[in-house]
């Protein structure tokens, strides 16, 4: 049991946990937002559900390419300046929406959200950390879970920009009576014109959250900072990087991680197209995405309470039994049964992104925290490589005579069974020791 005599945050870290937490918001509203481009994409630019997933490889593939740097950013720094770099790179992605729907090209959008997770691989680098360090290290992973609980607000608030006022808006999903999309059969000049006007509806939530991030960084560059332990510090990367692969809890930590966010990412993308394929237009499948985003919202929330009476191991175990489960409905139920259980998914996702990078820190130095933590957020990138692995199965059409949208959740699956493994098997060696 996890013991609840020391406070959750101390009183002279509370003002600081406040303002961290603010930007576990700020990049689920960004991560939110884009899953729906996907489908938006896809329509119009023309092209495949494999191509247009290539907004989530360039979504990703930022995490992968900037976490490690970021990491040595901040041993040789601070958590202070990494979270400021952070928010410019955030802000600089997201400006870049302006020229990149001037120009029209799907790839200048990639490249804008590559630059823009940038900024959120030096973010979660530093706040992941910072926040396990504002207090006693036997409730690091429950006071983690609270921080991350205000990141499905932020989710939230992107698919609900997404939802009523970027997807009701766009010209290109206007269907016939028969549920057919309408825009694949106009002129080029007619497609012309309503490509300007939908880019011009994706670009602008982009560019308002561009201005949200300029402030919030002038607010943390006149806030003083807490000097915490291993702030800064500069030890020798090569000793932590061999410390780190001999930790197995880490080391299979990671690999945890990598199948978690390529499961979550894959869920709450597809969650349209699983809805498409039953005929909903997209606007009200991103409803059945805010659904799943509430729920997962609840399940942080509730999940962090359980935690008091739950050892987090095992609780990680039973929730990773719970989505398996409702994985399989997703997969094994046509109609509006599988749809719920797609949705039912993401209240046993809740706990999971937190609860494994905290799990896999526990027993990390302080000295080796955010090289640690950086290849946690690089993990990230399994948010990259399995969606345009999911969209090519989903291209089938059909597999063996069942929906091919419906076979694709065989991969989450296979995650979601690992991650209970890796649950169970840490709860038993806790038990040991």
């Amino acid at each position: 049991m996890t013991t609840t005599k020391r406070p959750l945050v101390e009183k002279r870290y509370l003002f600081t946990f406040i303002l961290i937490t603010t930007l576990f918001a700020l990049w689920g509203f960004a991560n939110d937002i884009t899953n729906p481009l996907v489908a938006a994409f896809q329509t119009l630019m023309e092209i495949s559900a494999a191509k247009a997933s290539m907004v989530q490889f360039a979504f990703y593939g930022g995490y992968a390419t900037m976490a490690v740097p970021a990491a040595l950013f901040i041993r040789k720094y601070s958590y202070k300046v990494g979270v400021l770099i952070g928010l410019c790179l955030y802000a600089v992605g997201a400006f870049l929406f302006i020229p990149a729907a001037q120009f029209q090209a799907f790839s200048f959008f990639c490249l804008s959200l590559y630059i823009l997770t940038f900024g959120l691989a030096f973010l979660e680098t530093s706040a992941n950390p910072f926040i396990l360090s504002l207090g006693p290290k036997e409730n690091s992973t429950r006071r983690l879970n609270l921080a991350q609980a205000f990141n499905p607000v932020g989710s939230l608030s992107g698919m609900a920009v997404a939802s009523f006022i970027v997807l009701p808006n766009l010209i290109s999903d206007h269907r016939d009576a028969a549920g057919q999309v309408i825009f694949h059969g106009l002129s080029e000049a007619e497609k012309a014109s309503i490509r300007l006007h939908d880019l011009a509806v994706i670009r602008d939530p982009y560019v308002a959250i561009g201005l949200v991030v300029l402030v919030m960084f002038i607010i943390i560059a006149l806030t003083k900072m807490p000097k915490l332990k291993g702030d800064g510090e500069q030890g020798s990367a090569h000793d932590t990087l061999r410390r780190l692969w001999h930790n197995h809890t880490y080391r299979n930590g990671v690999a945890a991680q990598v199948l978690y966010v390529a499961a979550q990412i894959m869920v709450w993308t597809f969650i349209i197209q699983y809805a498409d394929h039953l005929g909903m237009d997209k606007a009200t499948a991103q409803r059945f995405n805010i659904c799943a985003m509430s729920l997962n919202l609840v399940g942080r929330f509730v999940g962090t309470f359980i935690m008091r009476y739950v050892n987090q191991r095992r609780l990680l175990g039973l929730f990773g039994i719970g989505a398996s489960l409702c994985t399989i409905g997703a997969i094994c139920i046509e109609g509006m049964a599988g749809l719920i259980s797609l949705v039912a998914i993401s209240l046993f996702m809740s706990i999971m992104f937190p609860s494994i990078y905290g799990i896999a820190l526990e027993n990390v130095s302080n000295e080796d925290t955010s090289l640690g933590a950086a290849f946690l957020v690089m993990a990230i990138v399994g948010g990259a490589l399995m969606p345009p692995l999911q969209g090519l199965i989903i291209d089938q059409g059909t597999i063996l005579g069942w929906p091919a949208v419906n076979v694709s959740f065989v991969l989450p699956l296979i995650s979601f069974i690992f991650i209970t493994l890796y649950g169970y098997r840490t709860y038993q060696q806790a038990r040991v020791k």
